[in-house]
């Protein structure tokens, strides 16, 4: 999305270098590890217990993160232990290393349930591409039968390999407002949904500090979707019913720290400005279904380039999201005509709410988190 972060208040203009890390607050620290995309990084975070350390979020696969860990452990810890891993969600950037974390440091392992579930399956997506329901739901959407055979060839970050330690075979469950004791501070669970099941958000009021994951982040937004494993979910109403109840809980000089770009101060604006976002997109969409469309010709009205192999499907996914919230508010319908779903505006105040040509300037691709 644009960039409408200028009202938002950066502390640190420069992140830790790999392999070390920065103190925001007393017993909380931040660090950065790589990650082999566009978006070149992900934050991770430690917080300090009387005997030993929690990690926030684990980084994507690969010998090179392992390796920065190993430093971490070594050199940023004061000689206390690892004593538990959080995982925020289930993506691969923030579970990559939980299996070697859990092995290496013989630590459990700590998320919501519905999350540590998508993980454990995360690596049968790109397998089940060939599958009836799968096939349907791309095909409903408009996507030519020859595209998937060339996407049950790819592979993505999704996709395990062979040398990946597995992921963890028990954890311990995160539900929402439940309470960590940590250090001297106490830290309430949040749990919001969207762009994953139950994404776990850690609030700790005394220090005004938010551990955000992808849940709220300053720059971009992140990724929400329908996926075919799910082809009916509406993952666009639960995202922004989180953000409005996030609204209503969160004070506003709070420092969020978010697992993509700078922490910052400003979590309400921000907020505010993700719905309002998504909320242009769905208005876009009603005003491109005056006459019935098919989910995959609405591309163009969302993003600003050429969309191939995984981006394409990722920006499908977000398209199917707006427009499943949109069918839940009863301003489009959805019906099957040859062979494939075309939706249609039919709520009779689109004609006093339209602003075409007035709208935030498109996405240049979906987001990738």
């Amino acid at each position: 999305m644009s960039d409408q972060s200028g009202s938002l208040e950066y502390p640190y203009q420069t992140a830790p270098a790999p392999g070390t890390s920065l103190e925001v607050a007393s017993g909380v620290r931040w660090l950065r590890m790589p990650l082999p995309m566009s978006l070149d990084h992900i934050n991770l975070y430690l917080i300090e217990d009387t005997d030993g350390w929690y990690i926030i979020d684990t980084g994507i696969r690969g010998q090179e993160t392992q390796d920065l860990w190993l430093d971490i452990i070594s050199n940023e810890l004061g000689g206390k232990p690892v004593k538990r891993i959080i995982c925020t969600h289930m993506h691969p950037d923030h579970t990559g290393q939980a299996g070697f974390l859990f092995n290496h440091c013989e630590v459990p392992l700590m998320m919501s349930h519905g999350e540590y579930y998508q993980a454990r399956s995360m690596g049968n997506m790109m397998r089940d591409v060939g599958n009836w329901q799968m096939s349907a739901y791309y095909r409903l959407a408009g996507i030519e039968p020859a595209f998937l055979e060339q996407l049950r060839d790819m592979r993505s970050s999704f996709t395990p390999e062979a040398e990946d330690q597995p992921f963890p075979g028990s954890y311990m469950r995160l539900t929402d407002g439940d309470i960590l004791d940590i250090g001297a501070n106490q830290w309430q669970v949040m749990v919001g949904s969207g762009h994953s099941p139950e994404h776990v958000c850690l609030y700790a009021k005394d220090l005004r500090i938010l551990i955000a994951g992808d849940q709220i982040l300053p720059v971009i937004t992140s990724n929400v979707s329908v996926h075919g494993t799910e082809p009916e979910a509406n993952p666009m109403d639960n995202w922004l019913t989180s953000h409005e109840r996030f609204k209503s809980l969160l004070p506003h000089d709070i420092l969020v720290l978010p697992a993509h770009n700078l922490p910052f101060y400003g979590v309400q604006t921000r907020l505010q400005q993700l719905i309002d976002h998504h909320e242009d997109r769905m208005l876009i969409l009603e005003e491109q279904c005056v006459e019935p469309q098919v989910a995959v010709d609405l591309l163009p009205y969302l993003f600003n380039r050429k969309l191939e192999g995984m981006t394409k499907i990722m920006a499908l996914g977000e398209c199917i999201a707006h427009l499943h919230c949109l069918i839940g508010r009863n301003r489009i319908e959805r019906r099957e005509e040859d062979g494939v779903y075309k939706y249609r505006a039919i709520d009779p105040t689109l004609v006093d709410r339209a602003k075409p040509n007035q709208h935030e300037p498109l996405d240049d691709a979906p987001g990738r988190v």
